[in-house]
C-alpha cells in the first residue's frame, strides 16, 4: 500500500482506535484527534513521529478549524480524512433533554459537516483525498427508542451522500460506512440514556434501555471491519455506502425493499397532483 496520511476523529476508541493501530503498523502517517489523547501515548511512544495527535472536541467548530488547519499546515498533504467520532443517545423523544438533543446533533451531524468544511479547501486544492464518514445500518434502518440517534445518522448520511456528488470534480471521493454489532465498546461506553417516563414501560421505545448491557452479542469482528474501511480506500470509484455485518446487510435491505413498497404503491395518487396541461 502507498503510504497516506490519515485525519480521524475519535481516534482514541472503537473503530477509530482500531483504524490508527492498524494504519500505524503498515506504516501510515495517522493524525489522531480525541478528547482525551493520553489514551494514545502508547501509541506515540511505539511510533514516535509517525503518529501526529491533538486534542478535539467535534462539537466545537472553532477548535475544529484550528486542528484541521494545523494538521495539513505540520503534515503537508492528508489523504483521508475519517469522521469517527460519535455516540448514540437512547430513549423516547419526549425523555431527552434540550441539551441531550443539542449535543447529540452537535456530535454525530455538526461535527462531521464541519470538519468536511474545514478540510475541503486543502482536498480541493490538492485534487485529491477521500473522506470517510462511520455511520450505522441506523442510518438507514430505525429501531424504536433511537429516534434522536438516528436522526443525527439520517442527517450526516444525506450531507455525506450530497457532498460525493459536489466533491468528485475535484478528485475527492465521499464513503459512507454502515457497520451492524461490533464488539467495540460503543453500546457500554459510547451509549447514553435519558431518565425514563414510566408511561413508556413495556412499549417498544423502553427496548433501548437495556442497550448497555455488555453480555448482549455481536456479529462483526471490530478488527476486520476496521480492515475493510482502510481497505476501501483502495478502491476507485470511491464506494458510496460500505455495509459490514451480515445484520447490517439484512436491516438495511429490509428497510429499503419497504420504503421502496411504500412509495411504488403511490405511482398513480402521486400524479394526481400534476399540474394539468391541455392538448
Amino acid at each position: 500500500m502507498v503510504q497516506r496520511t490519515w485525519f480521524i476523529t475519535g481516534a482514541t476508541r472503537g473503530f477509530g482506535r482500531l483504524m490508527t493501530e492498524q494504519l500505524l503498523s503498515k506504516g501510515e502517517r495517522v493524525a489522531a484527534t480525541g478528547r482525551d489523547t493520553a489514551a494514545l501515548n502508547d501509541l506515540k511512544e511505539t511510533y514516535g513521529d509517525q503518529l501526529w495527535t491533538a486534542t478535539l472536541d467535534v462539537t466545537d467548530t472553532a477548535q475544529i478549524r484550528s486542528v484541521v488547519e494545523k494538521a495539513f499546515k505540520d503534515l503537508g498533504q492528508i489523504d483521508v480524512i475519517v469522521n469517527n467520532a460519535g455516540y448514540g443517545l437512547f430513549g423516547a423523544a419526549e425523555e431527552l433533554t434540550d441539551e441531550q438533543i443539542e449535543h447529540q446533533l452537535g456530535t454525530n451531524l455538526i461535527g462531521p459537516i464541519q470538519i468536511l468544511r474545514a478540510a475541503v479547501p486543502h482536498l480541493r486544492e490538492q485534487g485529491n483525498g477521500r473522506i470517510i464518514q462511520i455511520s450505522t445500518y441506523g442510518g438507514q434502518a430505525t429501531n424504536p427508542g433511537a429516534s434522536l440517534y438516528h436522526a443525527s445518522k439520517w442527517g450526516v448520511e444525506g450531507f455525506m451522500e450530497g457532498n460525493a456528488r459536489d466533491l468528485a470534480p475535484f478528485g475527492i471521493g465521499v464513503t459512507i460506512v454502515e457497520p451492524g454489532s461490533a464488539a467495540t465498546g460503543f453500546r457500554v461506553g459510547g451509549s447514553r440514556l435519558p431518565e425514563p417516563i414510566a408511561a413508556y414501560d413495556g412499549t417498544p421505545a423502553a427496548m433501548t434501555r437495556g442497550i448497555q448491557n455488555p453480555a448482549l452479542p455481536s456479529v462483526s469482528d471490530p478488527e476486520k471491519v476496521a480492515a475493510k474501511i482502510i481497505a476501501s480506500v483502495d478502491i476507485e470509484p470511491a464506494p458510496l455506502r460500505l455495509v459490514t455485518g451480515s445484520d447490517s446487510q439484512r436491516y438495511v435491505r429490509d428497510a429499503l425493499r419497504e420504503r421502496l413498497a411504500d412509495i411504488e404503491s403511490q405511482e398513480a395518487s402521486a400524479a394526481e397532483t400534476d399540474i394539468e396541461h391541455s392538448a
